[in-house]
């Protein structure tokens, strides 16, 4: 860091002043404190020094010495807030990350010395250990400081980090708890002017004689400038002093190195896909926090430098380019950036004329084409909040509010901090219930106001701004420090929500048969209050709950300590002026009336995340708190509200189409109610399971009946978080069916529930194997009640997807047998007879009723004889049902499942030849007669083998045909059963076959062995068969035919490249016609035709006469 500049010039005493060497004395414990000391302490906090020496002519030094004193900060918190980030660091890397941390072990470790404190500046040195083999190292720190703040720092380390290195917080903390042991002077100046001429060119000469490398430069130029007259230096009165202090002129703000934190958030920003990148910049958010809290002015300066990094971030100008949206984790960044902004343009404390320069700033800012907007379509002038709610409005003015709010004006994440600046705290009534908590209708009249300012229980209320306004004023309030203030506010908003619930109920009760009739509602809030940029439910919850928490009081180096921080401890705190209420009990109300109130679901992947996001943020806090009595009273009368509540809550029995669901909510509440109030637990959850976005919204052919309807469904066309949110009703479904186990009633209307309102297969088959684990625990019987469920869940599931197959039907389909299983073997024998409404053919045939039937199943039913034998014949039916619909196949499944029963094997076999005769392919009748001849059936494996013939063709080229193998299996069969079957199927091989190697092999095949002499081929023949007698002549006769007939159609279009290939088989055609008595003569006369046909092609045929003659 740069040294220390000189703060301002000092004027050079005419003469010494009397010094008292006993200033600097610290009073002792327990004796009163000294009235200079009192008043010092009081003008070193407010006067800059020269504002001193100007209001008094002569000032004594010991009155010098304790402003100067007690000019150092006091408090080790101010030193922490700008030595460490408001993050958790790695457990075992606190030292190594925390600069804070690091300085107070210097500190205790005694490295700090020669510590010497001239006026405002604060000097010493720190020794560090060095690592393992490395020598100690010596910093010198320098420290200037104004009004009890640090204003400049150095330290020998260069450090280049955003806040104090350790050094620095040593020598701080030593100079706080160990003042008396600090060497004190007055300002250098001071100690200047009582020194004659010899002294004062003594002591120059030796300053620059100790530091002449570095200051004679600098001494022979000043001295220069002084010996000339009329330099500039001669013109000025005084020298400059940098330890005498600040000048009246001078800001009085805690040193912040502006030029590191806007290095160090670009930094950040470039590595913005990283999480550490993102956690670190909120980190920084809370250091922002936490100086507006410690009504600090850098923490507006430090966030203004953010703001202008995060507006410099090239993929602002990218994203806009490419019309993308951005990151999530930069979106909420913005979020934040947006609404500290509001934190601070709403401070109660700050000066008009730094309201007016932020809001000009942020003016500038709004208008970049790069500043990101707002999502999610949120009002900026919505509904105020009303002592008495207004009729619920009309298809007209809802749907002019709708098309207002969709042509909105362009809105940027600055815009509701704009918004802020018109806002102000001047308001007597606002100011009233802030002062004080005791605030009622007897100190004052509501003045003619044509608002109330209390509840009929005499309790304040805050009317006329909308609620999320409202709310950011108690954030604004916590954000600078007045959480008093804050929580009174916070209680005057909660008495105005409950006036304003008891009103809307009153109103559905009289609206409420209209609208059961008609079937739908209007949307009561089109701006939900949960997801809401300025986050009002949390904002006034974590006011509330702040007060009730019970914590140590201790030095907060973590503010926010992560997943590693403590679990936090709620009492009940009661609320002055409502005898019987309590803090925690209002924040449970007020989450309670937040999460569940009817709300539509905002536009855009963000926003409608946020909304998620946010509930779920709620309902963590919400879950720390631990349930007593008092709570559990509050939880039941919100329940009952909300159940009553109409188009007011989202649990109400009308909801608007594009309504955000109450599953987690409903989810929450019913964990928390079950052990207290079962009925009320299962009537909200129930109530809760509804998903009306997927639901038809008219029926066929009917136009809506409200306009307003239409407009609403082309304001939300895409439901970005569908799938997350049909998982959480799947979630709250599970929850009940696993509660519910044991009790009927409530596990058959979860049942109906699911049924009616559970759409997506997948998350139904979750819920029936969850129900299922659930039903069959390994230590105890299951409950069949449940299974049942289970298994109607899944036989559900099969409906849905028999005509969309997924990739996880193999999978449901074991399952369901499994689960028709475990509750008996009716229920199994019933998913088989009612096979073609769950499943396809296939899985009926292989899995269904293969599984059913295996001895693992059979084990686990333990059936006698009788019955087994009833559900073989049930298995046994299925399959000959399946072969029938769909024989390609089924039919081998369905022998195999017969091989056992004669009759039903005879049905099965029946049905593959009726198939053959309906074209069922030669693969199939080929794998079913191979199947016929491993089960000792030669001559039906025959039979089958003939019929996939006639449906064969392989043609002259197609050598490597798929069959090859299954027709000389089929020749084999035919030879080994004897003479007759080998000559009725040499017909079917000659029509069918017109490749020549083909018939050739065959032929081959044929004559090496004599054929079977029995319908069995039991025996052989004396002799093999030869070729030039029947019956292989006809196959000779073919062969021979197809080696000419292939060897022209190869010849037509062959080239040279080929002529290899065409003379080897030319030697294999010989090899053929040899066979026949006359061949070699009929061979002789094939190649002179040849060479006469395509005498043109000379190489080929010179080719044939050198290996053929």
């Amino acid at each position: 860091m740069d040294p220390p500049a000189a703060k301002r010039s000092r004027g050079c005493p005419a003469g010494p002043e009397e010094r008292d060497a006993g200033a600097g004395a610290v009073r002792c414990r327990g004796r009163p404190e000294a009235l200079l000391d009192l008043s010092a302490k009081r003008v070193a906090e407010s006067w800059a020094f020269e504002q001193v020496e100007e209001r008094f002519s002569r000032v004594p030094e010991p009155v010098q010495k304790r402003i100067v004193f007690w000019s150092f900060p006091r408090s080790e918190r101010e030193i922490c807030m700008y030595s460490s980030l408001g993050y958790q660091p790695p457990e075992g890397e606190h030292d190594a990350r925390v600069p804070f941390t690091r300085g107070l072990h210097l500190l205790q470790s005694g490295a700090v010395d020669r510590v010497l404190q001239v006026g405002f500046h604060l000097s010493g040195n720190v020794r560090e250990p060095g690592g393992p083999g490395e020598p100690e190292r010596l910093y010198h720190v320098s420290i200037s400081f104004d009004r009890c703040k640090i204003t400049s720092v150095s330290c020998g380390c260069d450090n280049r980090d955003l806040f104090y290195c350790a050094h620095v917080v040593a020598l701080s903390l030593h100079r706080i708890r160990h003042a008396h042991q600090v060497e004190l002077r007055l300002p250098i100046s001071e100690t200047l002017s009582q020194m004659n001429r010899d002294q004062l060119q003594k002591f120059v000469q030796y300053l620059i004689s100790a530091h002449h490398t570095e200051v004679l430069p600098t001494a022979q130029r000043l001295a220069d400038e002084i010996l000339l007259l009329g330099s500039e230096i001669n013109l000025v009165h005084g020298a400059p002093d940098p330890t005498a202090g600040a000048g009246i002129e001078d800001a009085n703000c805690w040193h912040l190195d502006e030029e590191q934190i806007q290095e160090q958030v670009k930094q950040l920003l470039s590595n913005g896909g990283y999480y550490g990148a993102s956690q670190q910049l909120r980190s920084m958010f809370c250091k922002v926090r936490e100086m507006l809290r410690m009504r600090d002015s850098n923490g507006a300066r430090m966030l203004i430098l953010m703001t202008e990094q995060f507006l410099q971030d090239p993929r602002l100008a990218l994203w806009r380019q490419q019309g993308a949206g951005m990151t999530d984790k930069c979106r909420q960044l913005w979020d934040e950036l947006g609404a500290l902004w509001v934190c601070v343009i709403l401070s109660p404390h700050c000066k008009p004329e730094e309201r007016t320069s932020w809001l000009q700033l942020l003016s500038k800012w709004d208008k970049l084409d790069v500043c990101p907007l707002e999502e999610g379509n949120y009002s900026f002038d919505g509904p105020s909040l009303q002592a008495t709610a207004a009729l619920i409005p009309g298809p007209e003015e809802e749907e002019e509010e709708v098309m207002a709010m969709a042509a909105g004006s362009r809105h940027t994440v600055f815009g509701r901090a704009l918004q802020a600046g018109s806002l102000h705290w001047s308001d007597d009534h606002l100011q009233r219930i802030l002062a004080s908590d005791s605030y009622s209708p007897n100190l004052t009249g509501n003045g003619g106001s044509d608002k109330p300012s209390f509840d009929p229980q005499g309790r304040p209320l805050w009317l006329g701004e909308p609620f999320p306004t409202t709310c950011a004023r108690v954030d604004t309030l916590r954000a600078h420090g007045y959480p008093r203030q804050a929580l009174r506010l916070a209680s005057a908003i909660v008495n105005t929500l409950r006036l304003q619930q008891r009103h809307q109920l009153q109103i559905y009760k009289q609206q409420k048969k209209e609208l059961l009739q008609k079937g739908s509602t209007c949307i009561t809030n089109m701006e939900g209050w949960v997801g809401h940029p300025l986050d009002p439910i949390g904002c006034l919850c974590r006011a509330l709950l702040e007060a009730c928490r019970l914590e140590e009081e201790t030095l907060a180096i973590y503010p926010d300590s992560g997943p590693e921080k403590r679990k936090v401890a709620y009492q009940h705190v009661p609320v002055p002026g409502s005898p019987g209420e309590s803090y925690l009990a209002m924040a449970l109300e007020v989450a309670l009336l937040g999460l569940g109130q009817q709300r539509a679901l905002p536009d855009g992947l963000y926003a409608q995340d946020k909304v998620v996001r946010n509930e779920e943020q709620l309902l963590a806090l919400l879950e720390e708190v631990e349930l007593d009595e008092r709570l559990v009273q509050v939880l039941r009368k919100q329940a009952g509200q909300l159940l009553e509540g109409g188009p007011f809550s989202g649990f109400g029995e009308v909801l608007f189409r594009e309504s955000v669901p109450m599953h987690t909510c409903a989810r929450y509440l019913f964990t928390a109610l079950l052990p207290h109030d079962p009925d009320l637990a299962y009537r909200l959850a129930l109530r809760a399971m509804r998903l009306p976005v997927l639901e038809t919204a008219f029926p066929a052919g009917e136009p809506p009946s409200n306009p307003l309807d239409s407009i609403m469904s082309n304001r939300f066309p895409r439901w970005f978080i569908l799938g997350h949110l049909e998982t959480r009703q799947c979630e709250l479904a599970s929850a009940m069916l696993t509660a519910a186990k044991g009790d009927p009633k409530w596990l058959h209307a979860v049942l109906g529930s699911i049924q009616q309102n559970i759409h997506s297969p997948a998350l139904l088959f979750k819920l029936a194997q969850d129900a299922c684990k659930t039903a069959t625990p390994a230590s105890a019987p299951p409950d069949t009640t449940l299974l049942g469920i289970a298994l109607e869940l899944g036989l559900q599931v099969m409906r849905m997807t028999l005509n969309t197959m997924t990739w996880r039907r193999r999978e449901m389909v074991r399952w369901l047998v499994s689960c028709a299983t475990e509750i008996g073997p009716q229920a199994l024998m019933n998913i088989m007879q009612n096979w073609y409404s769950l499943f396809t053919p296939v899985e009926a045939a292989t899995i269904v009723a293969v599984t059913g039937t295996t001895h693992a199943t059979l084990l686990r039913l333990q059936l006698d004889a009788a019955r087994r034998e009833e559900l073989w014949a049930c298995a046994r039916t299925l399959a000959l049902q399946c072969a029938m619909k769909d024989p390609q196949n089924c039919a081998l499944p369905a022998l195999t499942l017969c091989e056992k029963n004669q009759a039903a094997f005879e049905a099965a076999y029946q049905i593959v030849l009726d198939a053959a005769a309906g074209g069922l392919g030669h693969a199939h009748l080929f794998t079913v007669a191979r199947y016929m001849e491993h089960r000792g059936l030669p001559l039906r494996a025959y039979k089958l083998a003939t019929l996939a013939l006639a449906q064969l063709s392989i043609a002259f080229n197609q050598d490597s045909h798929p069959a090859v193998n299954d027709v000389l299996w089929a020749c084999s069969l035919s030879h080994s059963l004897g003479r007759h079957e080998l000559s009725a199927i040499v017909p079917l091989i000659i029509r069918s076959i017109h490749c020549a190697p083909m018939l050739s092999d065959i032929l081959r095949r044929w004559t090496l062995s004599a054929p079977g002499l029995g319908p069995l081929g039991a025996r052989r023949a004396a002799k093999p068969l030869g070729a030039d007698r029947a019956p292989l002549c006809q196959l000779l006769d073919a062969a021979v035919a197809a080696y000419i007939t292939t060897s022209h159609s190869r010849l037509t279009h062959i080239s040279p490249r080929h002529y290899s290939d065409f003379i080897e088989f030319l030697g294999k055609a010989r090899e053929t016609f040899l066979l026949a008595p006359d061949g070699h003569l009929q061979f002789a006369q094939f190649l002179e035709n040849l060479k006469q046909t395509y005498k043109g092609k000379k190489k080929l045929m010179l080719l044939v006469r050198e290996r053929f003659g």
